[in-house]
């Protein structure tokens, strides 16, 4: 009988060291943590109505933030990986077809336009990207 007592003493202690140690890691798991540069990116369209989203990532090439963009569901966009990169035809829905109307997404960076592609645009913390919607228009 004793020894039966021993056993059940033994189960109850390790049953609660568990649930001790269940509660430790629920307090004290690794939090989610928010990415360390700030950005802003804004999508103009056809008829100059924007679009603005900002937070935080820790995304390293613009077209990386945007991966991240459509994983949050409200962004969307489809390109063409190209001899110069990532060529952008449709950002939310609305294609751009340089071949039909010179019609072309343009990336601008803090407001000046930008010198790379989206998947070799680095992010750097407070940067403004901006797509635009542009129709090439022959002098």
């Amino acid at each position: 009988m004793k020894k039966n007592q021993k056993i059940i003493i033994s189960i109850v202690a390790v049953i609660a060291l568990i649930a001790i140690l269940l509660g430790v890691y629920t307090i004290f798991k690794p939090k989610a943590v928010e990415g360390t540069k700030a950005y802003t990116v804004s999508v103009t369209d056809a008829e100059g109505e924007t679009v603005s989203y900002s937070g935080m990532t820790d995304a390293e090439f613009l077209s990386d933030l945007m991966d991240e963009l459509v994983e949050e569901g409200d962004f969307s966009y489809v390109g063409d990986a190209g001899e110069y990169g990532l060529y952008i035809t449709t950002i939310n829905g609305l294609e751009a077809n340089y071949d039909t109307d010179g019609a072309y997404w343009s990336i601008y960076v803090n407001g000046e336009y930008g010198q790379y592609g989206a998947d070799s645009q680095p992010v750097t913390d407070g940067d403004e990207y901006s797509f635009v919607y542009e129709v090439y228009v022959a002098q």
